[in-house]
């Protein structure tokens, strides 16, 4: 796997194409490689719900958007982050148009009485298959973008989708072709060198003093 697959692999919302279709060749070949994941104890305790049927995914949209007004409503965006708030709300506008969408579930749920620990056990072993999945995509001329909004109706969309009552919807993927853009590393506001601690949060490179 090459730099450039790693470092282009971003949230793809504005460039997916609404109009051409996913196989689901295509879909199962991206699947194969997520599973390949690794995960706590290798529990693999992923499944994955592909909705293609235009009637579900108007559902699962409205659904969708409903969350992310709530989202939108409860936060006030700095200036840098109008871009891709601006990109999110093109993607909720448009859910229901894109090829197909892909719940991500883990089997089990959150615990009960949460810690860093449990968490990081729970969400850890199925984030990683997320990142196989785009990547994968990505490769194959796809794009996605990992999105949670619809999970302020978990419930709901679990009882529209037949997902039982101990699966926990960790994400929601639209899937579709790339349309044509540049293609460069995605921007990053710091380099690693400054976002890194040697032997301690605050701890320098060696060698190096931190301002």
């Amino acid at each position: 796997m090459g730099v450039e697959l790693l470092t282009t692999t971003r949230a793809f919302r504005r460039r997916l194409d609404l109009h051409r279709e996913v196989t689901r060749e295509d879909l199962l070949a991206c699947l194969d490689i997520a599973v390949h994941a690794p995960s706590g104890t290798n529990r693999q305790p992923w499944r994955f719900v592909v909705v293609q049927d235009p009637e579900l995914k108007r559902q699962v949209a409205e659904y969708y958007r409903k969350g992310f007004a709530a989202y939108l409503s409860a936060r006030t965006p700095r200036p840098d982050q109008l871009a891709d708030l601006a990109s999110g709300r093109y993607l909720a506008e448009h859910l229901h148009e894109v090829p197909a969408l892909v719940v991500v579930c883990a089997l089990g749920r959150p615990p009960a009485e949460p810690s860093a620990l449990r968490l990081a056990s729970f969400y850890g072993s199925i984030y990683p298959a997320v990142w196989n999945f785009m990547l994968a995509l990505r490769e194959r001329g796809l794009g996605s973008t990992m999105t949670t909004a619809h999970l302020v109706y978990e419930r709901e969309v679990a009882e529209l989708l037949g997902i039982p009552d101990d699966v926990t919807q960790v994400s929601l993927l639209p899937v579709a072709h790339l349309l044509p853009g540049t293609d460069k590393p995605a921007p990053r506001r710091t380099p690693a060198v400054e976002v890194t601690g040697w032997d301690g949060w605050d701890g320098p490179m060696p060698g190096e003093r931190r301002t």
